[in-house]
This record gives C-alpha cells, sequence and structure tokens, in this order.
C-alpha cells in the first residue's frame, strides 16, 4: 500500500522547513504569502490530505469571485476541456476565492441563451459566456450590465458595444490563415468549400470572410463555393462533405469553420486519400487527433485555453472591483496550430 503523504513530503517539496508548513495549517503564526502558496502547491503536488485545508487558510481572507460560465454542447470534448480549464484556473488563483455557476446551452435558440444570462442575475457578479450574436441575447446582455454584472463574450463574440469584453482568437485573421494554408497544401488549384454552423455566430462569420478575403485577394486558380450553414451537427456535415466531394473532382479543400467537424473527417476518409484535398478544422479533440495521424485532416486551429482563461479571471477580477470600463475592448490570443508532424 503507498504510503501517505506527510508534512515531512510537503515541506521537501516546497523547499521549506516542516516547521514553517505546520505555521501555514494551524494559522497560528503569521507566514508570508509566497511561502503559503508554495505550501499549498507542494501539498497538491504530494497529494497531502489537507491541501484542500491549507487551500481555504489561504482564501479565507480573500475576496470572493462569484463567476457564470455559459458554454455549449455539454457532451463535446472541448467544451469539456473548457469547463475543465475554468475548473483548474479558479482553484489555482490566490487572489481571489472564485466559485464558477457553470451552465450549458441545450440548443442554439438565442431565446434559450438570453434566459441563461437572465437566470444568473442575482447569482454572479460577472459572466464568461460563448453564445450567438442575436438582439435577444444583446438585450439580455444590457440588463446584466444594468445590475451591474459585466459580460465577457468567449471564442466568439456578440453584444458588442454592450459586453465588457471578447477573448478568444481572431478569426478574421484565422480565416485569412486558413485560405493561405489551403492554397499551400492543397495539391492543385480547384474548389473550396466552407461551412459554418450558423449565421449568427459571429466568429464564423468573420472566419468565412477572412477567407474569401485570401482568396479574392491572393488565391488565383482556387474558387471558393457557396457557403453552407451546418448548424454544427456531425450528420449535416457528413451528408454535405460527401456531396461536395461526389458533386467536385476538382475538390480541393474544405474549411469547417465551426463544430460538426467530425462529420467531415469521416466523409474524407470514406472518399479521399490522405492528401488528395485539404481539410482544416478547429481544436483538437480525439477525432481531430485521429484525423491528423490518419493524414486525412491537415491542420487543426486550436484554442489557447489556458493563457485565455487565466487572462479573464484576472480581468473579470479586476471589473468587479473596479467598474465597467467605459468602452468595451477585446482580447485576442494567437491559436496554436497542430499538423500531422506536431503528433510526433
Amino acid at each position: 500500500m503507498a504510503r501517505r503523504p506527510t508534512i515531512a513530503d510537503v515541506a521537501r517539496t516546497a523547499q521549506v522547513s516542516p516547521a514553517t508548513v505546520d505555521r501555514v495549517l494551524s494559522g497560528r503564526m503569521k507566514v508570508r504569502e509566497e511561502t503559503a502558496r508554495k505550501v499549498h502547491e507542494a501539498a497538491e503536488v504530494v497529494g497531502y490530505h489537507a491541501a484542500g485545508a491549507i487551500r481555504q487558510r489561504l482564501l479565507s481572507d480573500r475576496p470572493e469571485l462569484r463567476l457564470g460560465v455559459v458554454l455549449q454542447k455539454e457532451r463535446h470534448a472541448f467544451y469539456q476541456d473548457v469547463r475543465q480549464e475554468f475548473e483548474t484556473q479558479a482553484r489555482a488563483m490566490m487572489t481571489r476565492n472564485v466559485k464558477l455557476e457553470i451552465r450549458f446551452a441545450q440548443t442554439t435558440r438565442p431565446q434559450e441563451l438570453a434566459e441563461i444570462l437572465r437566470g444568473l442575475k442575482g447569482r454572479v457578479q460577472a459572466v464568461a459566456s460563448t453564445g450567438i450574436d442575436h438582439h435577444e441575447v444583446t438585450s439580455a446582455v444590457a440588463e446584466l450590465r444594468e445590475a451591474g454584472i459585466p459580460t465577457f463574450s468567449l471564442l466568439s463574440d456578440f453584444a458588442q458595444g454592450v459586453r465588457e469584453s471578447y477573448f478568444g482568437i481572431n478569426n478574421l485573421k484565422l480565416g485569412r490563415t486558413a485560405g493561405w494554408l489551403i492554397s499551400k497544401i492543397a495539391p492543385r488549384p480547384g474548389k473550396i468549400g466552407v461551412f459554418i454552423g450558423a449565421h449568427r455566430y459571429h466568429g464564423h462569420e468573420l472566419r468565412e470572410t477572412g477567407l474569401r478575403s485570401f482568396f479574392r485577394e491572393l488565391g488565383g486558380g482556387f474558387e471558393l463555393l457557396e457557403t453552407q450553414v451546418n448548424l454544427e451537427t456531425r450528420e449535416l456535415t457528413y451528408e454535405a462533405t460527401s456531396e461536395l466531394l461526389s458533386r467536385h473532382a476538382d475538390f480541393a479543400g474544405l474549411y469547417v469553420a465551426g463544430g460538426g467537424m467530425e462529420g467531415a473527417i469521416t466523409a474524407f476518409e470514406e472518399q479521399r486519400a490522405p492528401g488528395e484535398a485539404a481539410l482544416l478544422v478547429n481544436e483538437l479533440t480525439p477525432e481531430s487527433y485521429s484525423g491528423l495521424q490518419k493524414g486525412i485532416v491537415s491542420i487543426v486551429f486550436g484554442t489557447p485555453l489556458r493563457p485565455m482563461v487565466a487572462d479573464l479571471l484576472m480581468v473579470a477580477a479586476s471589473t468587479v472591483e473596479n467598474g465597467m470600463a467605459e468602452t468595451p475592448g477585446q482580447r485576442f490570443f494567437h491559436p496554436r496550430i497542430y499538423t500531422p508532424e506536431s503528433l510526433t
């Protein structure tokens, strides 16, 4: 049976004396904040049974931050990663006692998102939310703002001019980057397809705009087909991708600008040999990782969740403490770009 970690193990890992660890645990004598934090981190690392108690002691005099987080597609691997990152960063934030209230929208209906946002009024001090850009959503964000609750849009922007700030990738640049990569990866010029989840996803529309902008300016020989809405479902994406591949012998590439990429990966695997056409998707999940391994997927764009969530928590805490900005802003993060060679 494994030995239970002791105070000595914590002290050795934190590079402090056992007496210092004991002072942090008991709270009888004042210990510098930096030292106490080191002891807590060491306790977490070694699995010391009182790590939670140390954390509670550290947070006992810290101001509270109650943050509502609204995400999509609860069973999707990416959104589970987002949830886990929020929970991890909330535990790691030592300047605030962060309490999360996480909700998942079950549909893409703006009425549902607006209802979820309004339901957080009186329960949280700030909100971070994914979602579509729609006047009903903007109205709900305005109500939260009127109540002194700032809303931060995540991944895809919405309620511009009303929400506090946007946190995510510069989606216009991402679309142009996707176009440039397709022009280099595709074995020859030909037809290019693009799928978006819905017209109300501001981020998807910006990615589509960037893609079209690139090919209009620099994509000689390539022809961009009509944009298709896939409602972010793998079934619709599979059917639409299969139709494109069967209809166009000169099909050169596809960019799935939103969700539903699993259907495109399956269709490519069934109807195209690796390398015959470029396939670009978003977020590294078990399906996209497997697609990269097999050479079916050419590029995966990944959101840098750790710095994005950490930055958002700091800004949310500052906003709650100091008040909302007169001019809403935006914070861009550079995407991670995965290729098949990234996996070796």
